[in-house]
């Protein structure tokens, strides 16, 4: 079998250090099986294939890979992916055809801090009012509309400069904090905040959530999503249909912010992933 990765195109000074993306992350013997992808087979990225005909089923390390009736289908690659994945289809005809990918690290932007990592305290009240947070954000993510959002050139929905990176990572005394789970742009408050893409709306916060503020998230299809954090506002209602540069929202600093800013998380269904990769290099 042979995939040909065809890398993104990146500026160096936009994206973290150490990335790599003009190469090839695909290695065993080739066949007449033709296979493509197009994207960055990375930690934190994504990639979309064209399956060859009379493929009937695909996975990547085991999980099933929805494929589209004209032979697209989106794969992507958790902040802390393992150096390989199996990427298996299987044939009209029964055979099965293997490709282990190169998966490239990253060069992640770790702060070693000397002091103790403080304790979670959550108290019974804050419980109370975070589970069923938890809750609603979780049959989001679960919620697998038929959107073909995944498929388009994502905008970024804010522009201005980045302020946290996806990834980020704090050390303390050795014991690891929780990493950034996505991308954050400074702003004014009350800047308009656009969809980087179509997708179908399934969480809308009609309050303002604990850690999230008002907090807004969009299925775009094939199991990826987006969800944004911190907004003053949200324009949009649950289950509507957007649009790729729709406003959905403006910049805000509800739940737990220190200043206005937009946060954009990605999760491609469990795994996280950087939509600064995805967005590509921010324009003016």
């Amino acid at each position: 079998m042979r995939i040909w990765v065809a890398a993104l195109c990146c500026i160096a000074s936009v994206f973290p250090s150490g990335i790599s993306l003009a190469q090839s992350n695909v290695r065993g013997n080739t066949s007449p099986f033709d296979f493509a992808l197009q994207g960055t087979v990375i930690q934190g990225g994504t990639a979309i294939g064209i399956a060859p005909q009379n493929v009937t089923s695909l996975t990547l390390d085991g999980r099933a890979i929805p494929v589209t009736s004209d032979g697209r289908f989106l794969i992507a690659f958790d902040r802390d992916a393992p150096p390989t994945a199996q990427l298996v289809a299987t044939l009209a005809d029964g055979r099965p055809l293997a490709q282990s990918l190169n998966v490239s690290p990253r060069d992640w932007r770790i702060e070693r801090v000397n002091a103790p990592l403080r304790p979670t305290r959550n108290s019974e009240a804050f419980m109370a009012l975070r589970t069923p947070e938890l809750a609603r954000i979780a049959a989001a993510r679960a919620a697998h509309r038929d959107s073909q959002g995944w498929r388009q050139a994502f905008l970024w929905p804010v522009t201005g400069r980045i302020s946290g990176l996806f990834g980020a990572q704090r050390i303390y005394r050795g014991e690891p904090g929780a990493y950034h789970g996505g991308v954050d742009v400074a702003a004014v408050a009350g800047t308009l905040v656009r969809a980087p893409a179509d997708g179908v709306v399934t969480l809308a916060a009609d309050h303002p959530f604990t850690l999230e503020g008002n907090l807004l998230m969009i299925d775009h299809g094939a199991g990826l999503n987006s969800a944004f954090l911190h907004l003053s506002r949200i324009d949009v209602a649950e289950g509507q249909h957007i649009v790729r540069g729709q406003i959905i929202g403006a910049v805000g600093a509800t739940g737990r912010a220190t200043g206005p800013h937009m946060h954009w998380g990605m999760k491609w269904n469990d795994a996280r992933i950087d939509p600064l990769l995805l967005a590509g290099p921010m324009g003016e």
